[in-house]
């Protein structure tokens, strides 16, 4: 039962105080994890379990434009601790922060090289990939690249946008006549993380006014001050962009639409969304607004895939991997298809070395 109102002011206060004076910052990626491999900015991360029932491993391909601590924001709230608390075998790709060095990065880089390279650190012979946002443009164009040579089962995309027309101002904002690269792109060559962070702001650019009064009703309650806190931190935790990545998003994504004609020029051919023939579950949310449904919903029948279906929820961008719907729906149908897909016909499909790890 909920406390009184005059209960709730008083905890309000004390846990208002505590947070003012920084004494209560939320811990955020506490499930337990190893560093599996790492290459230039790409990390792989293998969750600590003792219940690996599904024998097919589950790899998340997180986005280039966030950090990954979203999918494990707390212990209660966390993507991540409940796929693996399902029996999964849990690993993570994710990103640190990019740098000069990381400047003229492609999605070739990505897609074509540290991707695959990460598929292939599992050590399985067969693996569900998964993407999220930007990250499931990155699986895309590495299953369909790869088509004839990655051990990839099933395919996930989390969110992820196609109809880049489709997505509003963010892209918007780089059609012809408009803003160019270059002209985000500083001298470093990258796109600033404080560029990044304006460019998601001017979504909603009321959120700063109303984000106090937001916590002043959550702060009755330590735990749901705490989520709400890390939530909105990982909001304004932005990363730079690899610049040469961003010139390809604006030129063939965003200006010329490509994606959404199923094609793209990519490692000097063409890689084709038609040649992804795996099973493959299109994953996008009516609420979203950094990537509309109009956005992502083309995606399902752009692949060849004879098994393709999709889930179309009632949440945002961020309620579909955190919060109270996350947990409720989406994790829960996310765990269910890829559980039906993963099912073994043939036996144990992990190599020795990944079985004995």
């Amino acid at each position: 039962m909920a406390p009184s109102f005059f209960k709730r002011q008083a905890l309000r206060t004390r846990n208002g105080l505590a947070h003012l004076a920084g004494l209560e910052r939320p811990v955020v990626a506490r499930t337990p994890r190893d560093l599996v491999w790492q290459r230039e900015t790409a990390r792989l991360w293998r969750y600590r379990s003792d219940d690996r029932s599904i024998h097919v491993p589950l790899l998340i391909v997180h986005s280039l434009v966030s950090k990954s601590y979203i999918l494990d924001l707390q212990p209660e709230n966390s993507m991540i601790r409940s796929l693996a608390g399902e029996g999964f075998d849990v690993y993570l790709l994710d990103w640190e922060p990019a740098g000069p060095a990381d400047a003229e990065n492609t999605l070739e880089t990505y897609a074509a090289g540290l991707v695959p390279s990460a598929i292939e650190a599992t050590g399985a012979d067969e693996l569900t990939l998964m993407g999220y946002c930007f990250g499931g443009n990155l699986a895309l164009l590495t299953a369909a690249a790869g088509a004839d040579d990655l051990p990839i089962r099933n395919l996930v995309a989390l969110t992820t946008p196609c109809d880049f027309h489709a997505i509003g101002f963010l892209a918007d904002m780089f059609r012809p006549g408009r803003l160019d690269a270059d002209d985000v792109i500083d001298e470093t060559g990258l796109v600033p993380a404080a560029v990044m962070d304006a460019a998601f702001q001017s979504i909603k650019p009321t959120d700063q006014l109303v984000q106090p009064l937001n916590l002043w009703e959550q702060l009755w309650s330590s735990q749901r001050a705490e989520n709400f806190l890390a939530l909105n931190g990982w909001t304004r935790d932005q990363v730079p962009f690899p610049g040469a990545t961003f010139r390809q998003t604006v030129e063939l994504l965003v200006r010329d639409n490509r994606l959404a004609g199923g094609e793209l020029p990519f490692a000097g051919g063409t890689v084709r969304l038609k040649d992804i023939k795996r099973p493959f579950l299109n994953i996008y949310c009516e609420q979203d607004t950094i990537v509309p449904a109009p956005s992502a919903a083309p995606l399902t029948g752009l692949v060849g895939s004879r098994d393709a279906s999709e889930l179309r929820l009632e949440t945002g961008h961020v309620g579909l991997v955190a919060g109270r719907y996350a947990d409720e729906v989406a994790r829960p149908a996310i765990a269910d298809w890829i559980r039906r897909h993963s099912k073994e016909t043939r036996g144990n499909r992990h190599t020795a070395r990944a079985a004995a790890a």
